[in-house]
Order: structure tokens, then C-alpha cells, then sequence
């Protein structure tokens, strides 16, 4: 049993499935993720969300997004992620219950493992030619961490329409 209520997960499911599918591909072209596509998952659940929880859980799960926010400015200014990446997990964080933090993290984690891998088999072999002019295939050691980050928020939700309370 998953902390998002199953209704929850259900109605914000529609309409952040394609955007997911957007970042993963944008990012995979080209190597960034559109602001647009972070605003719109942000608004998403600005305008959707006092409609489905109440207003006590509404507003701990918009807490998540300048947390989520201020994490991913450290992990930038770090270096370890890219200005989109760290824009796209704090504005997709309000859509995870805070209860479900290690699903979250188990999800992406496996979703980095199979990403990567499957990233790089297909960089080195003539799966390539499918798609020829993704600028992810040329830019060295660097990965397009919005196919993951796209992939387990679409996950996450998929499984909290099953599983949720």
C-alpha cells in the first residue's frame, strides 16, 4: 500500500503522463529540459490539487516544491545534476507523498540503473541509427537524467493508481 490516495494519483495521471514523456525526450534530443515542461508540472498541481486532497495534505505536499527546489539548487551547484534536472524534482515534488519517499527513491533508483544502461548499449551499437541527431549520444560522460527523472514520476503515479490508500 502506497501513501497517495489512488484517486489522487489517478486524476494527476493524465495530465502529467505526457509531460513526463516530453522531458525524456526533449532531454535525450538535446540535452535539456524545457521550463515550460517544469512550469506545467508545477501548475498541474497548483491547480488540480485543492480539488483532490484536503486542504491540511494540499498544503504539506506544496511545502514539497520549495524544498524540493532548494535541494535541487544544492545538488546543482554542486555539480552533480544539471539546472533542468534539479528544476524538474522540485517541481514534480509536490506530486509524491511524503510517505512515500522510499518508493520514490527505489523507483528511481532502478529507473537510473536501467536508463543508463540502456542509454549506453544503445549509444555503442547500431540501435544508434534509430535516432542519429540525439545530442545525447555526443556529449561525453554526461546522461540525460530527464529520461529517468520523466520515467519514475510516471512510474510513481502509475503505481499509486493501483496501490494507493
Amino acid at each position: 500500500m502506497m501513501a497517495i490516495p489512488a484517486h489522487v494519483a489517478l486524476w494527476f495521471l493524465p495530465f502529467v503522463l505526457p509531460i513526463c514523456y516530453a522531458i525524456a525526450l526533449t532531454d535525450l534530443r538535446g540535452m535539456r529540459i524545457p521550463n515550460w515542461a517544469v512550469d506545467l508540472i508545477a501548475v498541474i498541481f497548483i491547480i488540480i490539487g485543492p480539488f483532490l486532497m484536503s486542504w491540511t495534505d494540499y498544503g504539506w505536499q506544496l511545502l514539497h516544491l520549495p524544498i524540493g527546489v532548494g535541494l535541487g539548487f544544492l545538488f546543482y551547484s554542486s555539480g552533480m545534476i544539471g539546472a533542468g534536472d534539479a528544476k524538474f524534482a522540485g517541481a514534480a515534488a509536490p506530486l509524491v507523498a511524503f510517505g512515500d519517499l522510499r518508493i520514490i527513491m527505489l523507483i528511481f533508483t532502478a529507473n537510473m540503473l536501467a536508463g543508463f544502461v540502456t542509454h549506453r548499449i544503445a549509444k555503442h551499437t547500431p540501435l544508434r541509427k534509430l535516432a542519429p541527431d540525439w545530442q545525447s549520444w555526443d556529449v561525453g560522460n554526461k546522461f540525460p537524467m530527464g529520461l529517468c527523472l520523466g520515467g519514475s514520476l510516471a512510474i510513481y503515479l502509475i503505481l499509486g493508481a493501483f496501490f494507493g490508500s
